[in-house]
């Protein structure tokens, strides 16, 4: 399976998760402005951008961006949506690592959610709706996702879905070497 040419929706009894929909702009607003939840989402090697958009029209145009990166292969974006209010809550972001480093071919798997969502049990039902279709959507050898030292309820979750925290940095475009790091192969 080619996920840029055919992306997935992955459904499990609380949490769909699908490509994103230029109508998710409301619900990921209030995903993106956030203070709560800026902390949690992993802007690594993402030319300075940190993921906080306070406005519909700020919004719209990161939309217009992830078509785009998703059209030339770079990334894909999926909403998380729950079940139970039918709200987009989040985003997964995936992509495959191309590096020099001890990362290179696995896949990078980002989930921010709103702050009220930062909770062990939650992200442990995200994360393990998403990471075992992984090696298949993306054709990679092993993932990885980042959960800093003040992630309690991210570094509690990600164990129970099998990732070890890694002893190496991703080492960025720029050579700068970033932290927190969990693999699974």
């Amino acid at each position: 399976m080619n996920i840029y040419e055919t992306c997935p929706t992955l459904e499990s009894e609380k949490f769909i998760i699908r490509l994103f929909k230029d109508d998710d702009c409301d619900d990921l607003l209030k995903v993106y402005s956030d203070k709560n939840a800026l902390p949690f989402f992993n802007s690594d090697n993402c030319n300075g951008d940190n993921f906080y958009y306070s406005t519909k029209e700020r919004m719209t145009d990161v939309l217009g961006f992830w078509h785009m990166s998703y059209e030339n292969g770079w990334f894909v974006r999926l909403s998380i949506v729950d079940k139970a209010t039918t709200g987009v809550i989040g985003t997964v972001e995936l992509c495959l690592r191309v590096s020099d480093d001890e990362f290179n071919n696995m896949g990078i798997l980002r989930v921010d959610v709103r702050s009220d969502y930062e909770e062990e049990n939650i992200l442990y039902d995200i994360f393990l709706l998403i990471t075992p279709k992984l090696d298949e959507m993306l054709g990679c050898k092993g993932v990885l996702t980042k959960a800093p030292i003040y992630a309690v309820e991210r570094i509690k979750a990600i164990p129970k879905v099998g990732f070890t925290k890694s002893e190496h940095m991703l080492i960025g475009k720029t050579g700068y070497a970033y932290d927190g790091y969990w693999t699974i192969k």
